[in-house]
């Protein structure tokens, strides 16, 4: 568990300095209250605590990434699953259906 705590910390900081938003206003898109936001979110970061998946939701909503980012422990799919977030529902399905096809599935 305490490996998942850095993995999602990690991973959220990364997200949201690429979104150029500070820790307070990532806090306050989601619903946190000023008064704690910057620590509620730096704790976070820190490995501190892992939010509630339903935090966890609305902050890769905000992020606009798959919420399955914040989790994986594995650096390709952590970026095969930003890559996925990226694509058209018609896209998802067409790359789906290509996946399957080499897998034989």
């Amino acid at each position: 568990m305490l490996k998942s705590k850095f993995i999602f910390g990690n991973r959220l900081r990364k997200t949201r300095k690429s979104a150029g938003l500070t820790q307070e206003e990532l806090a306050v898109h989601t619903g946190i209250d000023e008064l704690s936001a910057s620590a509620r979110m730096s704790q976070y970061e820190n490995g501190v605590h892992v939010p509630k998946y339903e935090m966890a939701l609305r902050l890769a909503e905000v992020l606009q990434v798959p919420v399955e980012y914040f989790y994986t422990s594995d650096e390709n799919t952590a970026e095969l699953l930003l890559l996925w977030g990226q694509l058209s529902r018609q896209d998802k399905k067409k790359l789906l259906s290509q996946l399957q096809s080499m897998t034989g599935k």
